[in-house]
């Protein structure tokens, strides 16, 4: 009698310690993910909605497994080297950077937390990689690279006589930077002098691009944030001024830009979230290769803009299997 009480006990004990067990580990089970974004755009936000929508499929659901923290750093990278420093407070399981600025302030962090970036147009320049195949500053993610000169190959299929082009970004943009450097090599190839109007703010693009449009024959922005944050004001500019604006992002043309070539930000939401997901699961940074969005590019052409413009696009473009008109 005494063996089976004894029995008893121990099994109740077993069974006690197995669901005490089971607490802690659902407990473990809780993931934290820290999200910054550079600012406020159509871009960016595109990104964050299309990554929270792929996150859910994956069976993440907040206050149940996962724990999301999101700050935008609303254009300025004090305020993101701020946000940076409570990211580290919270101990999150990874960080999703949104925009290579942020990016950049979130490898203050990569040594002891996996960062997973989104947009970063040149990874390696931006120096949070050396490597797209084999991350090794336990930093990954999603790149945008601008195929800057598919987008100026329109813009001379439009008008074969372009003879001067101007370019508005923000020097202090990595990311606009690189492509900035690649437009200039496609200009002094074709024989196109290049105009420069850099800013800081977007208080100081109107002017910059009344400068431009007084002796451009058309304007680029490459994915620029500053650029894209004031889409309203170029894009509006531009058109006032019968000068195309050829921009670095579908949804800078769908913000007032009249022609781009690239990625659908949408998969490349989705596809960063994918990459966290693997993080969060134990895959090591290093076994997970940036991806770059340049294949299955479309041709997105602003429907309003080409109308008030009063351009008619070339046969070359206008049969292009891969173009798509943004009403």
């Amino acid at each position: 009698m005494k063996t089976k009480q004894l029995l008893k006990g121990l099994l109740a004990v077993s069974l006690t310690a197995t669901m005490l067990v089971g607490c802690g580990s659902g407990s473990t089970d809780m993931k934290k993910v820290a999200i910054i974004q550079l600012v406020e755009h159509t871009s960016l936000n595109t990104i964050k909605s299309s990554f929270d929508e792929r996150m859910k499929e994956l069976g993440y659901e907040e206050g149940k497994n996962v724990e999301y923290i999101f700050k935008n750093a609303q254009g300025d990278t004090n305020t993101a080297a701020s946000i940076i420093q409570e990211f580290k407070g919270e101990n999150p399981d990874v960080v999703m950077a949104i925009a290579t600025p942020v990016a950049q302030s979130a490898a203050t962090m990569s040594e002891d937390t996996p960062i997973v970036f989104a947009a970063v147009s040149d990874p390696i320049g931006a120096k949070l990689t050396t490597s797209l195949e084999k991350p090794d500053k336990n930093m990954t993610g999603t790149s945008d690279e601008i195929q800057v000169d598919l987008i100026l190959d329109k813009a001379l299929e439009v008008d074969p006589n372009l003879k001067t082009l101007g370019v508005i970004y923000n020097k202090g943009e990595a990311n606009s930077v690189t492509n900035i450097a690649k437009a200039k090599a496609y200009c002094q190839e074709k024989g196109i002098v290049m105009q420069e109007a850099t800013v800081t703010s977007v208080n100081e693009i109107q002017s910059a691009v009344d400068v431009l449009s007084a002796k451009c024959d058309a304007i680029f922005a490459p994915n620029d944030n500053t650029v894209a944050s004031a889409m309203n004001v170029v894009g509006s500019a531009c058109t006032k001024a019968k000068i195309p604006l050829y921009v670095g992002a579908d949804s800078m043309v769908q913000d007032g830009g009249f022609l781009s070539v690239g990625i659908n930000y949408e998969n490349l939401g989705r596809e960063t979230a994918d990459m966290v997901d693997k993080v969060l699961k134990g895959t090591d940074v290093a076994d997970i290769p940036v991806k770059v969005f340049k294949e299955n590019l479309n041709i997105y052409v602003n429907e309003k803009v080409l109308k008030e413009l009063g351009i008619t696009l070339p046969d070359s473009i206008a049969n292009d299997e891969a173009l798509s008109i943004m009403k």
